[in-house]
């Protein structure tokens, strides 16, 4: 599965999982920020997609959008890879961040 085969609505559940996982530990940072920018180039958005990730740059995304439950049997590995990659995007992986990918990847496996 690869990030043009995803569905708008499959993008933006993407995008909203990638960026619960920058506000993991309450503050995105550059290389967050950067890292986000490279998913929305991969992926081709147009910029109406594009805009909703600035927003969630700036206010984390609303928990209630985000289940790991939902995610497609088909797209969980590629989602995993994601949320892997923005973990790791600052060189630190924190407590927090840590139990979040431990538990989303039991959720999904």
């Amino acid at each position: 599965m690869s990030l043009q085969n995803l569905s708008p609505e499959e993008r933006r559940q993407l995008l909203r999982f990638v960026c619960s996982f920058a506000w993991a530990d309450l503050k995105v940072v550059d290389s967050e920020r950067d890292l986000l920018r490279s998913l929305v180039g991969r992926m081709g958005l147009p910029e109406a997609e594009s805009a909703e990730v600035d927003t969630m740059l700036n206010h984390p995304p609303d928990p209630d959008t985000i289940d790991p439950m939902d995610v497609p049997q088909e797209h969980r590995q590629l989602f995993l890879d994601e949320v892997t990659r923005m973990v790791m995007a600052d060189g630190i992986v924190a407590d927090g961040e840590a139990e979040n990918l431990a538990l989303f990847q039991a959720l999904t496996a």
